[in-house]
């Protein structure tokens, strides 16, 4: 028996089948997701639902056309985001994307939703997390018309493939919609009230993966948090594996019996009774490429164009030192805790500042982001030996970062074995649900 696991990502949708057994991948592939809507707004960043659907439709179809022997199907996606839902089970507008910032905008006598639950109820509050979305369009009188609840998009594509009306949500999907009790894996009901949300509109939430039903013979599972999914598709220990993550944004990821928060430390639930601690930087892969772009729109203003700069920066790197005398701060878009925070860059001598120290210190800061958080986490976690793995593309495609995250790190790092750890992390997730649908 085969699994298939499908990930529904902001740019990009990738699937992979597995061996149920095994859990080694068959066959892996991608789509691009431009189901981007343009609107006024630059804060705005909103997507289609239904051309996400139809996308996710003909990516499943066409490998359960392929392979008659996949015998479930593990679904992930970009968190925090959310579509609301009438009662028929229908998306009733867009989906507003974890990129989505109204949550930022000061509307409300000078403040934002962020501030004001900050401030007044003294609440962890961040943009583009969906219960802050959906109180921005609720004080606005934004809400679609008909709208009874809201899920993530990937909890839609279940409903979809299922025929549910109501959506069932995973606590790992439910915790990155903010506001919510990660020890008791449940909404904070008490505060939404007090914001102004009423109980009844929260979706179901589960701790289990448990299954929601069949799609052309074979079971669907509850979909899960693609922070989770990674961490399932990357790491064959589960419990020693020190995951980092460079793709737009970094992440290093920690499974965990401890609850652990702290400045930049955020605990989302995992497998039941445990934890994945995970530190995020909200530049991390972004900032080389702005580093390229600025390159780049340079030897264009001189008339060089069509030049690989990420290849003359890696030619650069060769050449460089083990370690740049220029001090990077990557925080460009500011943290989770700090949005206003912004990079730089520091120690700059007459003798030092070289194109090759700027490269290398642009590394050196990424990874040093999240050094610095995995440090903090380490202090509480339970002393043992781990296994440091990388993904995402920021580590495949860039030999000098995978070799800085060693030095930064201290020990020898592994790639993860699948490209598409998600979807993987997704199919395996789906293998381990129920037999029969609900």
């Amino acid at each position: 028996m085969k699994s298939l696991g499908i990930d529904i990502g902001t740019t990009t949708i990738s699937a992979a089948v597995i061996d149920a057994v095994t859990g080694a991948v068959i066959t892996t592939r991608t789509v691009s997701n431009d189901s981007f809507i343009e609107t006024a707004s630059l804060w705005e960043k909103i997507q289609d639902p239904g051309m996400i659907c139809k996308k996710v439709f003909r990516l499943a179809d066409g490998f359960l056309d392929e392979y008659e022997d996949i015998g479930t199907i593990g679904l992930t996606g970009q968190m925090h985001g959310i579509v609301y839902v009438d009662r028929a089970g229908e998306c009733t507008g867009p989906l507003y994307t974890w990129q989505d910032e109204r949550g930022d905008q000061s509307c409300f006598g000078g403040r934002s939703i962020c501030e004001i639950l900050r401030e007044d109820c003294g609440a962890r509050a961040y943009p583009g997390y969906g219960l802050i979305t959906h109180l921005y369009n609720k004080k606005r009188g934004e809400i679609p018309e008909g709208a009874v609840t809201f899920c993530t998009i990937m909890d839609y594509i279940g409903m979809k493939m299922t025929g549910r009306k109501r959506p069932l949500v995973h606590s790992s999907n439910a915790a990155s919609l903010g506001l919510f009790d990660v020890k008791k894996r449940k909404f904070r009901e008490e505060l939404l009230r007090e914001a102004g949300i009423e109980s009844a509109f929260l979706p179901e939430v589960t701790d289990e993966f448990r299954c929601l039903g069949r799609y052309r013979g074979r079971t669907v599972g509850v979909a899960i948090g693609d922070n989770q999914a990674s961490f399932l598709g990357a790491a064959e220990d589960t419990e020693r594996t020190i995951l980092l993550n460079m793709g737009t944004g970094g992440q290093v990821s920690v499974s965990s019996n401890l609850f652990l928060e702290a400045d930049g430390i955020e605990a989302r639930p995992f497998l039941p009774g445990k934890y994945l601690l995970v530190g995020a930087s909200l530049c991390g892969g972004r900032s080389y490429a702005m580093l390229e772009r600025f390159f780049r729109l340079y030897a264009e203003a001189a008339g060089m164009k069509n030049v690989d700069h990420y290849a003359v920066m890696e030619r650069l790197l060769d050449k460089s030192g083990k370690e740049s005398e220029l001090k990077v701060s990557t925080t460009f878009s500011g943290t989770r805790d700090e949005p206003w925070k912004r990079g730089g860059i520091g120690n700059i001598s007459v003798e030092n500042f070289t194109s090759e120290n700027l490269i290398r210190g642009f590394l050196e800061g990424m990874t040093e982001e999240l050094y610095s958080m995995y440090k903090e986490m380490e202090m509480k976690l339970e002393s043992e030996e781990r296994v440091l793995v990388l993904s995402g593309n920021g580590f495949r495609k860039n030999r000098h970062l995978r070799e800085i995250a060693e030095e930064k790190f201290g020990m020898r790092a592994v790639l993860a074995a699948c490209c598409e750890e998600a979807a993987c992390g997704a199919a395996k997730a789906g293998r381990d649900i129920c037999s029969e649908a609900v």
